[in-house]
This record gives C-alpha cells, sequence and structure tokens, in this order.
C-alpha cells in the first residue's frame, strides 16, 4: 500500500449479515475459524454477529472477542438499551471493540415498521449513540434503508449522532434498490452538507439485489466513503452482499481511480473464500470473479490469442 493513499476500511460482516443467508448458520467454533481466517487476511472489523438475538449469538460475539486480537471486533445492536448492554457485555474481554447500532431513517420504515415520528428516531438514535459510548470509544452508527431515506432528515440524524460521539456512520442500501451515480452522489452530498461530517468516517452496506453492490460500494468510495462493509464471496441475505473479494480487487488492481486502498493481504483471499463456502455449504460459482474456480480460465478466443 502506497504512503500517500488513504486507507480503506474493510468491515467484514460475513458472521453476521452473511449467516442471514437462509440456510448459512454456522456454530460458535466455526465462526471462530473464520473469524481467525478474516484475522489472517488483515480484515480491519470483523462484525461478529448479533449479541442479543441468542444465546449463541452471545456465545460466539464473546468467544471471538477474545480470542481475535489484530482486527477489531464488533456486535451489532438495534437502537434499544437491553441490545446496547448486551454487545457492550459480550464484548468486554475484546482488545479491540466496536458497537454498531442502527435505527430505520426512511418514511416506509419508521411508519410501517417502527411506528414512530421522524422525532422519536431522532431521540432514541442519539440516545442509543450515547449509551454505546459507555461501553466503548469506538461507536458506530447506521441509518437504515437510508438509500430510500429524505436526504434533510438523514442529515439531521447523521450530525445529531456525531455529535453524541459516533465515528463511523454507515449509509446502507437496505433493499438493494440504489445505483452507483446516485448512491455515490448522495455520499458526496451528506459528507458536504453535515456540519461536522469530518468527524466521522463514512461507511457503506450495499446489498445485491440488483446486482449493484460492488458497484455502488466502490461508487461510494470514489465519492470520499472510506470503509465498505462486505462478505466473504458475496454471502448473505436474499441475493446477497458487497463481495469483500471484488471491492478490495477493484480497488488494488485499479489504483489509478481510487485515492485510497486497503491493508488487505490479498494472498490470503481464496483460501478464506474456500473456508466459507466448506463452513456454509453454499458452493463458489465457477465463474464467480476473484475466487471461482475458471475466474481465469479461457476456453478459447480472443483473449487465448
Amino acid at each position: 500500500m502506497t504512503t500517500s493513499k488513504e486507507h480503506l476500511i474493510i468491515f467484514d460482516t460475513t458472521l453476521r449479515d452473511g449467516e442471514q443467508s437462509p440456510g448459512a448458520s454456522m456454530t460458535r467454533d466455526e465462526k471462530l475459524r473464520i473469524a481467525q481466517a478474516l484475522e489472517r487476511l488483515q480484515v480491519d472489523v470483523i462484525e461478529a454477529g448479533f449479541p442479543v438475538a441468542s444465546p449463541g449469538d452471545f456465545a460466539a460475539v464473546q468467544a471471538i472477542a477474545r480470542t481475535v486480537r489484530e482486527s477489531r471486533v464488533c456486535g451489532l445492536s438495534r437502537a434499544r438499551d437491553e441490545d446496547i448492554r448486551r454487545a457492550g457485555e459480550a464484548l468486554k474481554e475484546a482488545n479491540a471493540a466496536r458497537i454498531h447500532t442502527f435505527i430505520a431513517t426512511s418514511p416506509i420504515h419508521m411508519q410501517a415498521k417502527l411506528r414512530m415520528s421522524p422525532e422519536q428516531v431522532l431521540e432514541r438514535a442519539v440516545a442509543a449513540v450515547k449509551l454505546a459510548r459507555q461501553y466503548c470509544d469506538d461507536v458506530e452508527f447506521s441509518a437504515e434503508d437510508a438509500g430510500r431515506s429524505e436526504e434533510d432528515f438523514l442529515c439531521r440524524v447523521i450530525e445529531a449522532v456525531i455529535q453524541a460521539g459516533a465515528r463511523t456512520i454507515n449509509i446502507p442500501d437496505t433493499v438493494g434498490y440504489n445505483l452507483p451515480d446516485r448512491f455515490g452522489q448522495l455520499i458526496a452530498n451528506l459528507r458536504n452538507r453535515i456540519p461536522n461530517a469530518d468527524q466521522a468516517i463514512f461507511s457503506v452496506h450495499c446489498h445485491n439485489d440488483l446486482g449493484l453492490a460492488v458497484a455502488n460500494s466502490l461508487s461510494a468510495v470514489q465519492h470520499g466513503a472510506r470503509q465498505v462493509e462486505c462478505t466473504i464471496n458475496g454471502l448473505g441475505e436474499r441475493a446477497g452482499n458487497a463481495a469483500l473479494e471484488e471491492i478490495v480487487m477493484a480497488v488494488r488492481t485499479r489504483q489509478d481511480a481510487f485515492a485510497c486502498d486497503t491493508r488487505i493481504d490479498t494472498s490470503q483471499i481464496v483460501a478464506t473464500s474456500k473456508l466459507v463456502s466448506t463452513i456454509t455449504g453454499f458452493p463458489v460459482q465457477p465463474n464467480k470473479a476473484i475466487v471461482g474456480a475458471n475466474a481465469f480460465a479461457h476456453e478459447s478466443g480472443i483473449h487465448q490469442d
């Protein structure tokens, strides 16, 4: 990695969002093996699970927090006191911990799912970040369904949570609805409009429903995002998440187009991909970019020449 380049943080959520794939549940020991592989890969942040979800998830996050020393270990929590306390408890023994708290900010989610007014959502977000800060210095806030949220309201919420102590602001494309040019522009707008935006790292978490998770993530990086949330093999619910290996290799290969680079040890990518595939039972399609068996194979034609 060239010294002049900014650092692009790789936040791996294979153990949390990746496990949402139907049939992809993993035991505590399997999660630990994957976490150790992610540590060898030099992933910056490992989202180990959702501690309040079940005793099993709590135990897995706790075991990973005790074992992993090189990567930061993160636990997810809704913007609820009980969730945040459980996450704080699970991460207590981590060498470096992060609590990642979230609440929805789109009109459809606030009305239909949360049944909360925008003002109530804003208050809850701030309270959640303040409580999380009592457990660790590193707090990430996600505006769920940010891609369909009203930009003015999103700006208000983000400004308030940065003021409350959030140091990473995640903008998820929760339902995989966005297009690269618009999503990149959203990141640029937020960074320009929010007065205290320079006090936080902007992050993106894209879903692949339209096959655009990697493209949306890379567009966001070109517009100033400095953390990408992704999974090994693009694992995840519905059509999956942005694939870690594709993000990392796109940025590394096209350094002419990116002002940043990752710390990932690319020699570990294939081994990690195989481990995740074996443990989850999800085979990697042969023509999958970067890690597919045929990714660099040619049958015949002009490339062969």
